[in-house]
């Protein structure tokens, strides 16, 4: 067994934001102590509202190299695009 801790990637909320965003990441040996940790390293400012605190271990991601094949099929999709839609004069701006 490793004597190392556990890598944890850690998102912000700000004060003014809707959503979390990766500030980056820090070794605790719990979660608990990982966002004690979060708290201290990437909120000095008071400038947090929330912390999300993920292991590395348990995020999959995609390959860049591979974003073609990935978001290909999307493209045929033309529905899913906002030029797709009329939008009435009476609406206004959205």
């Amino acid at each position: 067994m490793s004597g190392e801790w556990p890598l944890w990637e850690i998102f912000i909320r700000g004060q003014h934001g809707l959503n979390h965003r990766h500030v980056g990441s820090l070794h605790a040996p719990d979660a608990e102590m990982a966002v004690k940790h979060a708290r201290d390293v990437y909120t000095r400012r008071n400038e947090g509202v929330s912390i999300w605190v993920v292991r590395s271990a348990a995020i999959t991601a995609s390959s860049p190299s591979e974003k073609g094949p990935l978001f290909e099929p999307s493209n045929s999709k033309v529905y899913r695009h906002p030029t797709f839609f009329d939008i009435p004069e009476d609406v206004g701006k959205m």
